[in-house]
């Protein structure tokens, strides 16, 4: 089933992703407007001595949610400018328009025009200002890092849960707050929706939020003006080239994060001792703790037990011995558990609610997430869409089950970074018995055109594979390759319900195609997962 153009969304900046949405985030509305002159306060902006009676009652960047009385700030994009949309705004019944460009002649005499210095950053000031500064009221959390930042902000958020508190979650799923669940369309909310989140957990009466910081909303301003309690790093593999450049230019969007992003330091940076860049980041934010297995790191263990239905660990801290029972699976998770206690105990939370916290977690969607149909082969769905993440991916299931043949099926998304797809073609031959190649979200790239890059670097390993570019025929073909013993991962789209293609987007679940393949070849075993959960 395709979606309708009407359930997709353009949006004038550059995004980590573009999933379509079943319906646009709508920020927390503020119960009285504000005046133009106050909402601009913080920002370097020029205002025409005339506007300043002017009462605003909605921020947003997007022409399409404007309503009557709003500050339309438009932003230039990578895709798309918002500037392009200022007409259309003004239609809709803006009463301002915030712009890094010079007012246009045919400019409606009851629009006042400001201009600003910065756009993204006047849009994270005036979001603040609209919605009066919500951030203060709570406690932040944030994750940054390539791998590790959905799992870990989820055990963080499930801590806190344990202490009885109310939170906000935000990140590559979906943003949960205390009043509901809305979609992602990019890892980190947009500055203004953020703020009104912040708003909408605050006036619930909770006391903290937890975020992935992706490198695009931190080169973006999305976090312009937050303080963090806590900033976690995770780890710095090769990821968004086709953005930021250079590598030197992906970590210096993350470093923002420890820098401040506008505010104070973080007062405490959780860090990757056994991570490089990571290392780099000592001394930036107010205190420092490090976690770690390979390091003379403040947190870690020194031995761990791994399964498939789990992993068992003492770690050692600071403030003492932890007990950890997580149903999380492989040593990638026990780095992720790690920097979860580290910022738990930057939060101030007990040992023991800590400990409570990260057993209460069953699973994360589309993480190392079993599907069990009663087969006698052991079938993963991943989110694994880098060459580190790969390589964890693969390594993690042969270090579960030596004996086992491995079956990879995996692909790479269109008009994305290029340059890690003959090495995640090089990881997945190298590690694998047998590699599938096939589309993960081609876009309007020729999906045969983004194999023939992955096998590259297939072919310098001397690996197995097989090419099947429709990915539920090569699903169906990845369970007909099995055997008793063997374990299929299929790694890329994780928790995605949807693929992207040229022309529509699909409805397309990883987890039920292979389902419905298993079941069509007689398995008709439990249809939820045990262990990991599905």
């Amino acid at each position: 089933m395709s979606l309708s153009p009407e359930q997709q969304v353009r949006t004038t900046t550059t995004t980590e992703q573009d999933a379509p949405l079943k319906h646009s985030v709508q920020a927390a509305g503020s119960k009285t407007g504000k005046r133009l002159s106050e909402l601009l306060r913080g920002t370097e902006a020029t205002l025409p001595g005339s506007a300043d009676h002017i009462e605003i009652q909605q921020v947003t960047c997007d022409s399409r949610k404007v309503h009557k009385g709003a500050l339309f700030v438009a932003l230039h994009g990578a895709k798309a400018d918002g500037n392009a949309f200022i007409e259309d705004a003004v239609k809709r019944g803006a009463a301002a328009v915030a712009s890094e460009d010079h007012a246009p002649e045919k400019l409606s005499a009851r629009v006042a025009w400001v201009q600003v210095r910065d756009a993204r950053k006047a849009l994270a000031t005036t979001a603040a200002n609209f919605f009066e500064h919500p951030a203060n009221a709570l406690q932040l959390v944030a994750v940054t890092g390539t791998n590790g930042k959905t799992t870990t902000t989820s055990l963080v958020d499930a801590i806190i849960k344990a202490s009885g508190a109310k939170t906000g979650l935000f990140g590559t799923i979906a943003y949960h707050t205390p009043l509901g669940d809305y979609p992602a369309p990019n890892t980190t909310p947009e500055s203004v929706d953020l703020q009104g989140f912040f708003a909408e957990i605050r006036d619930a009466g909770g006391k903290y939020a937890v975020l992935e910081a992706s490198s695009h909303s931190l080169s973006m301003d999305r976090l312009w003006g937050c303080h963090f309690q806590a900033a976690v790093f995770t780890n710095l593999t090769r990821e968004h080239m086709d953005y930021h450049k250079t590598f030197e230019e992906y970590f210096a969007a993350k470093r923002k994060l420890f820098e401040g992003t506008g505010a104070d330091a973080p007062e405490v940076a959780v860090l990757n001792a056994d991570d490089g860049y990571g290392k780099q980041l000592a001394g930036l934010a107010k205190n420092t703790v490090t976690y770690g297995l390979e390091s003379d790191a403040d947190i870690t263990t020194k031995k761990f037990h791994l399964s498939f239905e789990g992993l068992h660990f003492t770690a050692q801290t600071p403030s003492g011995k932890l007990e950890v029972t997580s149903r999380l699976v492989g040593r990638i998770n026990v780095y992720n558990l790690l920097a979860a206690i580290g910022a738990g105990q930057a939060l101030g939370l007990s040992n023991e609610i800590i400990e409570k916290g990260i057993h209460n977690v069953e699973s994360v969607s589309g993480r190392f997430q079993r599907v069990d149909q009663g087969q006698p082969f052991l079938v993963i769905v991943d989110y694994a869409h880098t060459d580190d993440a790969l390589d964890n991916l693969i390594r993690t299931a042969r270090e579960l089950n030596p004996k086992g043949r491995i079956i990879t099926l995996f692909g790479c998304g269109g008009l994305k970074d290029r340059t890690k797809r003959p090495v995640m073609g090089e990881v997945a031959g190298r590690l694998s018995d047998l590699t599938i190649l096939s589309s993960d979200n081609p876009r309007t790239e020729d999906p045969l055109k983004i194999i023939s890059d992955i096998v590259v670097g297939l072919q310098k390993t001397n690996g197995k594979y097989l090419i099947e570019p429709d990915r539920e025929k090569a699903i169906g073909m990845a369970m007909d390759e099995a055997r008793a013993g063997d374990i299929v991962l299929l790694a890329g789209k994780g928790h995605e319900n949807y693929q992207i293609l040229a022309d529509r987007t699909l409805e397309f679940d990883d987890r039920e195609i292979a389902r419905r393949a298993l079941r069509e070849r007689g398995f008709e075993g439990p249809k939820n997962g045990s262990g990991f959960g599905t």
